[in-house]
């Protein structure tokens, strides 16, 4: 793999950076220095994903019949690279990155004429049905029931740790619809309407979430709620391929290029914070050598990555390797957070809630250190959702390894 730039590599790359320059305002800017996981309230994260449709970016990994940008591995790797660097809101998954490649494989023409081009536009905001109480890593033992009844489906339960559903217009769900042969065998996958009659949403709330702060989890009930059987995704009972095709995208994203951005943000935290010796801590060598460790982590990383994903080019599937770009990658993070709380010290403990819509009035120590406890406690969620990482371990033991 050539990972030489060719000039008109270096022409888009300067294009990249010359659009973040004037698209990423003062306001985003100032919102994102202060977030604690890359993302914005919706009003935000929409205003900067219609900027990237409007210049035609929204989708990079889309074909360019649907919308997709028709960047080549290298623009690709270039526009994920600067976009990290800079610092730039992530767009939500839940849509662009997540159920729309579904539609796009398994889903009917009229589901892909209504539903890809508003996700496209960031016009409708999807959430997630996956995970169920009692049934999270465990995924195939969801029981939220969807009794067919005429044309419709009758859905009955609950789904948890539901992202944003309070925002959502959508929800890309998991239901059982039959309890013969194994339990992967009984599920289907349905895309429904947040405001249909029965469904309830109740917040979960978090250490850096309400009353006051921003809501991220949820709750949703189903009591009797009515879904068109027109609105399921493939055949009855398939479901459980198409979530495993899913989970290859929420598992196998590019992790590389923001570490690389979140080391340099711990590396400017250490260059004003003191050590013990009352010098700077970036000069104190066993803070450093932390430093090099992780960034020789990342980068194996990245090497990684940019081989799998030049592989999808050629139309070859992640597979289980998403699993181990999943472990490396949220454990990462979570080193890195736990780096940047050790480099603010005592600036860290001053709980500040919600911090992306906070000012400086009344805040313990400078605005940089704000973020540090805040980014460390939401990445201890990472080695868990979207599949634990020990379940990941199983998955790359029986996969990979044959055992």
């Amino acid at each position: 793999m050539d990972l030489a730039f060719s000039p008109e590599d270096l022409a888009f790359q300067q294009e990249v950076r010359a659009w973040i320059a004037q698209a990423y305002d003062d306001d985003l800017r100032r919102q994102m220095a202060q977030s604690k996981n890359g993302y914005l309230d919706k009003a935000g994260q929409v205003k900067w994903q219609k900027l990237l449709y409007e210049r035609g970016w929204a989708a990079p990994d889309w074909p360019v019949e649907l919308g997709g940008a028709g960047f080549t591995p290298s623009q690709r790797y270039i526009f994920n690279m600067e976009m990290s660097l800079a610092g730039t809101p992530h767009p939500s998954p839940m849509g662009l990155k997540m159920c729309a490649p579904v539609i796009m494989a398994f889903g009917s023409e009229a589901q892909k004429a209504q539903h890809l081009p508003s996700i496209l536009r960031s016009d409708i905001w999807w959430c997630q049905g996956y995970s169920e109480p009692g049934s999270g890593s465990d995924l195939a033992s969801l029981q939220m029931k969807a009794v067919r009844d005429g044309d419709d489906y009758v859905l009955n339960g609950s789904k948890i740790w539901t992202t944003h559903a309070q925002w959502a217009d959508w929800m890309f769900c998991l239901v059982r619809t039959s309890t013969e042969g194994k339990p992967q065998d009984g599920i289907s996958f349905l895309l429904l309407r947040m405001d249909t009659p029965g469904i309830q949403i109740k917040p979960l709330p978090t250490l850096d979430g309400p009353p006051d702060g921003e809501q991220e989890i949820n709750q949703v009930f189903f009591d009797n709620v009515r879904v068109p059987v027109a609105n399921r995704i493939g055949e009855e009972n398939k479901g459980w391929t198409y979530a495993k095709y899913l989970l290859e995208f929420e598992r196998g994203n590019a992790y590389a290029p923001g570490l690389m951005h979140a080391l340099k943000k711990v590396r400017r935290l250490a260059e004003v914070e003191l050590a013990d010796d009352g010098g700077r801590l970036i000069d104190d060598p066993d803070f450093r050598h932390k430093i090099a460790n992780l960034e020789i982590s990342v980068e194996a990383l990245n090497a990684n990555e940019l081989r799998v994903f030049a592989g999808r080019t050629t139309g070859k599937a992640v597979g289980s390797v998403s699993s181990m770009l999943k472990c490396a990658g949220s454990e990462a993070q979570q080193a890195i957070s736990e780096l940047a709380v050790e480099a603010v010290g005592s600036y860290a403990a001053p709980f500040v809630q919600d911090t992306w819509a906070q000012t400086n009035e009344g805040r313990a120590g400078p605005d940089h250190a704000a973020p540090a406890a805040p980014y460390y406690f939401n990445f201890r969620k990472s080695s868990i959702y979207a599949g634990s990482n020990e379940i990941q371990r199983n998955i790359m033991a029986k996969m990979v390894l044959g055992l």
